[in-house]
């Protein structure tokens, strides 16, 4: 399978340190988050797939003492990120590149978060990134996603200045998605959000946490 990234991180690396100035309320990310670190015990192994610029996530982990990995397709969020979160540790890579056989192997985790990520992936290569997850997380993992509810794919929109690429689901088929790749939601929430920037429409934000089923 070819992996077509033409342009996606580039447009990261341009967005830069506004991308947190565009995206300055992030409630449903964070309480996400908070699960993560109330259900897990002391010192887990948490993976962050599209790390952004650490914040708020990775730095909620490392705050939290949990060993926090960050993965981005963007140089320069991935920089950012290693200035924001000191304590972490940050690789430049491709979803695609955990995939079983894959150049990357990070090891196992205790829980995996992909707040934003799978929507930059065409839809062909969602299930593909699911089962990825569900392979590196351990027996009884936890899982916490975010994506935006539409019925898109592949599809270029303006994005802070530049654009980019997403797909999405309508909210049952995000479920049948993620069910069909091992994983059991354990609990649904969703945000109405008004990015604060003309460019971005507002959007529906669904937030699934998971369980790895065995």
């Amino acid at each position: 399978m070819g992996f077509d990234r033409t342009g996606q991180a580039e447009a990261f690396d341009a967005i830069g340190h506004r991308y947190d100035q565009a995206f300055p309320h992030k409630e449903g990310q964070v309480a996400a988050a908070e699960w993560l670190i109330k259900s897990l015990p002391p010192a887990s192994r948490v993976l962050d797939l599209g790390c952004g610029t650490g914040i708020p996530t990775a730095r909620q982990f490392a705050e939290a003492g949990l060993g926090v990995v960050g993965v981005d397709l963007s140089g320069a969020m991935v920089a950012l990120a290693r200035e924001h979160v000191p304590t972490g540790v940050f690789h430049q890579a491709d979803i695609a590149d955990l995939r079983p056989g894959g150049p990357r192997d990070l090891g196992r985790f205790d829980a995996v978060t992909a707040f934003f990520s799978l929507l930059m992936l065409p839809r062909a290569e969602i299930p593909l990134a699911l089962r990825t997850i569900h392979r590196v997380l351990r027996p009884g993992g936890l899982f916490a996603l975010s994506m935006v509810e539409a019925d898109v794919d592949d599809f270029s929109i303006p994005f802070i200045g530049t654009t980019i690429r997403v797909s999405g689901y309508l909210r049952e088929e995000l479920r049948e998605v993620v069910e069909a790749a091992g994983f059991d939601i354990v609990e649904e929430s969703s945000y109405s959000y008004a990015p604060a920037t003309a460019d971005v429409p507002p959007e529906v934000q669904i937030f699934l946490r998971c369980g790895r089923r065995a």
